[in-house]
Parts: C-alpha cells; structure tokens; sequence
C-alpha cells in the first residue's frame, strides 16, 4: 500500500472527527485507528504521532464531549435572562447534545479500567463545574440555597441523562422528553407540574 500525502491543516482534528463519525455510525467497538488513518487518507501509522493507542483517542473523544456539552449547556442557560427560562435552556441543551451523541455519551460516562488522563479529568470538571454555574444562578435568583448546589448539580445531570435514555431509545418520543424536561425544571423550581 502506498503512502499518501497528508493535505489536512490540523490532522489531530481531522481524526477527532473520523473518529466521532465513526463512533456514532459503527460504534465504540469498531472503531480503529487503521481505519480512521485510512478514511482520511493518511498512512496507518500517522495517527499515532497524536494518539499513542486506541484508548488515547477514546480518551480525546471523550474529553471533547465534556467539552462540547459544557459549551451547548453555557449557551443554552446564556440565551436567557429569566432563571427558569435559563434552567430549562441548559436541560435542553443537555437532552439535545445527548440524543444527538448517544455513543459519545456512552463514551464519556463509560467506567475507566485505569486512571484517565489529567485533561479528560478537567474536561469532566469543565462540564459538572457548568452545571454547577447554572444551579448557582437560581442561589442570586433567589430560588435555592447555597448549601443546595452541589447535589442539584449532580440531580440535574443524572435527570437529563434520564430523560436523554429514554428519548434516545424511543421509550419517549421527543414531546414527551421535552414534558419531562418541563417536570423536572418545575419541580427543581419547587412548582406543580401541571
């Protein structure tokens, strides 16, 4: 096999991006180094110049994520200015990123076999610490209280992830998932679901 020249300007994003297409059409267990390197159109071996094995490049997955759901749930609780508007732009954003990534979700919150590296750690903490602004958000709103904050950051995350399985494997269509996104904002919020 021949050797062809390698023409993208940023190969380490190049192979991110094969890599996710890869994960969310072939999922985790066939995604390969050989074949992302191939589908891009590099040697085999280029990867590895940026990702040592395949758990280096599971773990950028990951860490992206992180990252990009952090990013969606900031500009969701950013794109408005009422609280509870707010709140529920962040759910959504949450339920959305993670309907749209369920593989990369998968990915993200999978159990690691040996300690991850310290940026998929702080790419972790990136997003728990976004959640966590947005629940801080209802302390100056004046809905919770300080000592409240960090288990509604972790109840807020664990009722997205909730509703985003159930969305995701269609035992809730998505009118219903937006429902309970609506529930769990108004009993976070203290108020009667209706």
């Amino acid at each position: 096999m021949s050797e062809r020249p390698f023409h993208h300007g940023n190969l380490r994003t190049v192979l991110l991006d094969q890599a996710e297409l890869a994960l969310r059409t072939k999922g985790v267990e066939e995604l390969s180094l050989r074949e992302i390197a191939r589908e891009v159109g590099v040697s085999h071996g280029a990867p590895r110049s940026h990702f040592i094995d395949r758990k280096a490049l599971l773990d950028a997955l990951a860490e992206r994520g992180f990252l990009a759901l952090a990013s969606a749930m900031r500009a969701g609780a950013d794109s408005r200015t009422e609280y509870a508007e707010s709140l529920r732009a962040a759910g959504q954003a949450y339920v959305d990123f993670a309907v749209a990534n369920a593989a990369l979700l998968d990915l993200m919150f999978a159990a690691k076999m040996d300690q991850p590296p310290a940026s998929l750690l702080s790419a972790a903490e990136t997003l728990f610490s976004t959640i966590s602004d947005v629940m801080q958000a209802g302390v100056e709103a004046g809905v919770f209280r300080e000592a409240e904050i960090e288990r509604l950051t972790l109840l807020m995350s664990a009722t997205m992830q909730g509703v985003s399985t159930f969305v995701g494997a269609g035992r809730v269509l998505p009118a219903g998932g937006d429902q309970l996104i609506d529930d769990a904002i108004a009993l976070f919020l203290g108020r009667p679901i209706e």
